[in-house]
């Protein structure tokens, strides 16, 4: 019933586009409509795309398969890169085992994928430089503590840990407003798009502090008391302090400042994304740059993030956001923007039928709203992004036990955004779930 049911909605959808067509109406922008990006994660797949015949397959797979781009991982959550840096530190060994390439990684990327007409972009973690489980990376390396985020994690004390001791995460997040931080990794993305020529795109990742509980240096503080104009009396209390509420559970309550240290962070992050177009656009003026992020709004200024367009007000919406929030929107500094629908219900029908309680990767709390499946998730976003397009994306591993709703996702992502991002190749590769990629694709060609 669940397939038959969402196989109506989508050939209600059909019959408006059909409709439309029979008006003289056009509902495809052009030659470049619906972009399907598959991304290549750089550790997941390190030890397996070690050779130019695999690169080869598997770019001609997704290519007959109906993908336009794919998204090659170039510097994973370690802060090490896959290529020749006078910067960063070579990815040389992972999981035990020596990293080695007899020839240029990204550079036969390129040179294979134009061959056959697919374009590719460059994924570059921002915002990070270490791996917690692993203890390995630049801020663990190269005696560069003072980049690592400093957290206020749920605790009554008020106590603040450096997040390299937070080992249940495996990011080692860095202070975004560290200039000396931003400096090093603007280095990275101009030397990237000068040493590749040939490149299409460069999509930026964890642009974001690493949560709610970042950051609370002494760095943070100044920059944040600048901000204001004042200094803060007490702190983090002006922001936010933790409290038991009458069940015993921590809650922030929040303080006199609290909207304005939001506003802060998304202008932080809005101030660097603007660097960081104008650093690749000069090395490359035609290159796309782009980003990706969790598509969660709602929750999302918890990680100091406002992808909305600047002309959507979110203090109409949310009760976090000031009224000067909206100057922090960035869609307009973006050429291609892919968001994480990484939901396993698919429809909002399916989802208001058994309202699950969802807590993604930088979510505080558990939450329950329409924006948490993959149709209202689009329906939601297209009314914060304005006249600028995102392209739905698809967390393959979430759909192991249930390879039909791999199908459904993609079909519905496809429908109700611009376009498709599938993370992450491995995953369909050792599940073999091409099969339902490949009907998921060609169902979505009825409705294009």
């Amino acid at each position: 019933m669940k397939r038959e049911r969402f196989l109506l909605q989508l050939a209600t959808s059909l019959s408006a586009i059909l409709l439309l067509a029979f008006l003289g109406i056009s509902c495809s922008p052009g030659k470049n409509a619906n972009p399907k990006l598959m991304w290549i994660d750089a550790t997941a797949n390190i030890h397996h795309f070690n050779n130019r015949d695999t690169i080869d397959y598997y770019l001609e797979k997704v290519k007959g398969l109906g993908f336009t781009d794919i998204v090659v991982d170039i510097r994973p959550i370690s802060g090490h890169v896959l290529y020749d840096s006078q910067y960063a530190p070579k990815l040389t060994n992972w999981n035990g085992k020596e990293v080695h390439y007899t020839f240029d990684y990204l550079g036969y990327y390129i040179e294979k994928a134009h061959d056959i007409d697919l374009k590719v972009h460059a994924s570059l973690n921002t915002f990070v430089a270490g791996h917690n489980y692993l203890d390995i990376g630049s801020i663990y390396e190269e005696n560069k503590s003072d980049w690592a985020s400093v957290v206020y994690p749920p605790d009554e004390q008020g106590s603040f840990i450096p997040i390299t001791q937070e080992k249940q995460k495996y990011s080692a997040m860095v202070n975004p407003v560290n200039e000396e931080y931003q400096e090093y990794i603007l280095n990275i993305f101009k030397e990237v798009v000068e040493k590749y020529k040939d490149l299409d795109g460069i999509i930026l990742d964890r642009v974001r502090y690493d949560g709610f509980t970042a950051d609370f240096s002494d760095l943070s503080r100044s920059k944040f008391e600048e901000y204001l104009g004042t200094e803060l009396d007490s702190f983090p209390d002006d922001i936010y302090r933790w409290q038991k509420d009458a069940n015993g559970n921590l809650y922030p309550q929040r303080g006199k400042y609290f909207l304005q240290w939001t506003e802060w962070r998304a202008t932080v992050i809005r101030d660097f994304m603007k660097k960081a177009r104008e650093t690749v656009k000069s090395a490359n003026p035609s290159i796309s740059f782009g980003t990706y992020t969790g598509a969660w709004y709602p929750t999302y200024f918890e990680v100091g993030v406002n992808f909305a367009s600047k002309y959507y007000d979110p203090s109409a919406d949310f009760d976090w956001a000031s009224p000067t929030y909206m100057n922090t929107g960035y869609a307009e500094l973006l050429d291609l923007f892919t968001v994480g629908n990484y939901y396993t219900t698919i429809t909002k029908a399916e989802y208001m039928e058994k309202n699950p309680e969802i807590k993604n990767e930088t979510d505080l709390f558990a939450q329950k709203n329409i924006w948490y499946c993959v149709e209202g998730s689009n329906e939601k976003i297209k009314t914060i992004m304005g006249d600028n397009k995102f392209y739905g994306g698809i967390l393959a591993s979430q759909f192991y036990e249930d390879p039909e709703g791999l199908t459904e996702s993609i079909t519905m992502n496809l429908a109700t955004s611009d376009g498709l991002m599938i993370f992450d190749i491995v995953h369909i590769i050792e599940k073999n779930l091409w099969e339902y990629v490949e009907r998921g694709m060609r169902e979505a060609k009825v409705i294009e």
